[in-house]
């Protein structure tokens, strides 16, 4: 329930965070062009707070927070004095319409750059790519991939940490071959690998792009020991203790130590279930049941222990950051990254390089908002900035519901000297509200075959 509540919750500090800036964009440019704003809304719905402003626009937060809307004053919606004509935004000239429509978007990508600077001015922790292990018959091991090197190129990008290396990864998804460049610490020559993709089968909702690679990223080792018990936790009251060594789980023994208690204790939420450890040089069996904890819609099996580890090697680790003026330049450079990418990926979507299986709907994204907030600010930072690019992309896809639509019909009529008919446009208005309608359906059903698979 907790990480119901906390995902829900920064879920709509997200949402409502993009939406009033891609609201704003709109906003700002339209009183730009004198036309008159009558509302300013963010989410639908029956009011919770309105205040009239002294620039006679009402601003509202609405029950439900799923969008927002600026209301302009337009003599095809409103009957319209003749002192106010000139305040309309039908008035406004094709140049002006488009660029309030646009705002929106951009303002999402702006706000994306202004949240990427603040995470560089702040400095992201992060691990360094290197290769921990290269799987037997995978398509890195025919490349001739060595293990215990940094990956610092793929694709022709330049990679730092691991995100760089996943982002390139999935940039090249249905290309027929993929150029990775390495480097081994024990010198400066960088070795090319040609990784042979035409026959890669890469599911982005069951594995990982490296995983399908046949590459596992360096992990320091995991020992099958106790180094904490938490207060209070099933683990405390059962009586297990730190040191205490792992041995088996319901007489099955623990082939892949800790990684196998792990995950089979997620297997037992509020079961009594056998636990065989050795402790003092003896082995003990001890009862414990494991409390059930709901994650991503399951429910699981709650220990409250966490193994000994090796610590992270120093040169294993770095701090992303740059200075004041450094960091725009790095915050617009990655925003235009994720931008292309995007689009690559809208295009590999028609052209079913990727599958609809991979997109993802609210319930995706409210996870992704509560991990990330739970890791901390300068994370959170990271998703708004994706998550911004996003809205606004999506909102620039040529559907009529949208602001991509709005800004074919503009261009249309540029191009023509003419507005769209009305009839065309109504027709188009349903057309959108369907296929945005059939992606959502889509996007929430992926969510849901998550949840139950």
């Amino acid at each position: 329930m907790f990480d119901f509540i906390w995902n829900t919750a920064s879920f709509v500090i997200a949402l409502g965070i993009l939406v009033t800036v891609h609201e704003y964009g709109h906003f700002w440019v339209a009183r730009k062009n004198g036309v008159k704003v009558e509302r300013f809304s963010v989410g639908f719905g029956k009011a919770i707070w309105r205040k009239m402003g002294r620039d006679g626009t009402e601003y509202v937060v609405a029950m439900i927070p799923l969008g927002g809307y600026v209301k302009m004053l337009d003599e095809r919606v409103d009957d319209v004095p003749e002192q106010d004509k000139d305040k309309t935004f039908n008035s406004k000239s094709v140049y002006q319409r488009i660029a309030i429509i646009a705002a929106g978007p951009f303002a999402n990508f702006a706000f994306a750059i202004f949240a990427f600077y603040l995470m560089f001015l702040i400095g992201v922790p992060s691990i360094k790519p290197i290769i921990g292990d290269i799987s037997a018959d995978s398509i890195a091991a025919y490349a001739q991939v060595p293990s215990n090197v940094k990956i610092v190129e793929v694709g022709g990008k330049k990679t730092q940490n691991w995100q760089d290396v996943n982002l390139a990864l999935v940039g090249e998804i249905g290309a027929d071959s993929i150029i990775i460049k390495t480097k081994s610490s024990e010198s400066q020559y960088v070795s090319s690998h040609k990784l042979l993709t035409k026959e890669w089968l890469f599911s982005p909702e069951k594995t990982s792009a490296l995983t399908s690679l046949g590459i596992t990223p360096y992990r320091p080792n995991v020992y099958n020991e106790l180094a904490h018990v938490g207060a209070d936790s099933p683990a405390e009251k059962s009586g297990l203790q730190v040191g205490d060594k792992l041995i088996a789980l319901n007489n099955e023994q623990l082939a892949e130590g800790w990684l196998d208690f792990s995950k089979k204790i997620k297997l037992y939420p509020n079961q009594t279930i056998d636990i065989i450890i050795e402790r003092a040089g003896d082995e003990q069996v001890i009862k414990v049941t494991p409390k059930g904890v709901e994650q991503s819609g399951k429910l699981i099996g709650y220990l409250g222990v966490s193994p000994k580890t090796d610590s992270w090697p120093e040169e294993y680790q770095i701090e992303i950051s740059y200075g004041v003026f450094s960091a725009i330049g790095e915050s617009v450079d990655r925003t235009w990254n994720l931008i292309t990418l995007s689009f690559d990926m809208i295009g590999k979507l028609i052209t079913g390089d990727v599958s609809v299986k991979n997109l993802s709907g609210p319930i995706a994204i409210a996870q992704g908002a509560g991990d990330s907030a739970g890791y901390g600010f300068v994370y959170f930072l990271g998703f708004l900035a994706l998550i911004s690019i996003n809205l606004g992309i999506i909102n620039l896809l040529p559907l009529p519901v949208l602001d991509g639509g709005h800004l074919l019909y503009y261009l249309i009529e540029l191009l023509t000297g003419k507005p769209v008919p009305e009839n065309i446009q109504e027709a188009g208005f349903k057309f959108g509200a369907l296929a945005l309608l059939a992606l959502m359906s889509i996007a929430l059903f992926n969510d849901f075959s998550r949840i139950l698979n």
